[in-house]
């Protein structure tokens, strides 16, 4: 039927191709994206800017946390 004519044989070999990709792409795929990152340190820094903009932290305090969070600038 489909196995002397090669159909089987492409469609199976797609379908394994299909399904090692999608594996690859589960296991191996990055957790972490760049632009997840730097939206919680912008998220740390709009919530310390809140908390200084409220008093509940004074200037030496915000600047220390703030070099903590921003160590390269």
């Amino acid at each position: 039927m489909f196995f002397r004519d090669g159909f089987f044989w492409g469609m199976h070999l797609i379908w394994w191709v299909i399904w090692l990709v999608a594996l690859g792409w589960i296991f191996f795929a990055p957790s972490n994206w760049p632009l997840q990152e730097t939206e919680e340190e912008s998220d740390a820094l709009a919530i310390l800017k809140v908390r200084f903009a409220k008093g509940e932290i004074t200037k030496e305090e915000y600047r220390d946390q703030k070099k903590i969070l921003e160590p390269d600038k």
